[in-house]
């Protein structure tokens, strides 16, 4: 859980820097807006992946009826937020930025409203309900 939470304070990190960029008037060097979106899409894959790979299935198998009925919400939620970011930022290369800069900030700003508001939630409900979870495990370990 402290890996997910410190991804989730890296992202919200880049995710200013990003919103501080797409303020601007005109789009930045284009190796500048590359560089942070490339960190941003970085660490968010390996973040969702780590949640797929070792969060979700672990609250899913965990026997209780309420984790598994949250951890398939917000897996059925994040397919949706994840397919989003994936068009986005497929459509947004370098030649997109500078032919349409308000549209790319227009969207720039859903996206990373959608992923904060996201990620609030799974700090607020999710990851206090696996941290829950592993409390029996770590007593019977200690035990």
């Amino acid at each position: 859980m402290r890996r997910l939470r410190a991804e989730h304070a890296a992202l919200a990190t880049l995710s200013r820097f990003l919103m501080d960029i797409v303020a601007a008037p005109a789009p930045p060097r284009p190796t500048e807006l590359a560089a942070v979106r490339g960190m941003f899409r970085d660490t968010l894959v390996r973040h969702l992946k780590c949640e797929d790979w070792v969060l979700y299935p672990r609250l899913k198998a965990s026997g209780d009826r309420e984790l598994t009925r949250l951890a398939g919400e917000f897996v059925h939620e994040m397919g949706h937020l994840a397919d989003d970011f994936v068009a986005y930022d497929a459509h947004w290369g370098e030649p997109q930025v500078a032919a349409d800069w308000p549209g790319f900030c227009r969207e720039t700003e859903a996206v990373l409203d959608a992923i904060a508001m996201r990620m609030e939630r799974e700090e607020s409900e999710l990851y206090p309900a696996a941290e829950r979870l592993g409390e029996p495990l770590r007593h019977a370990a200690h035990g």
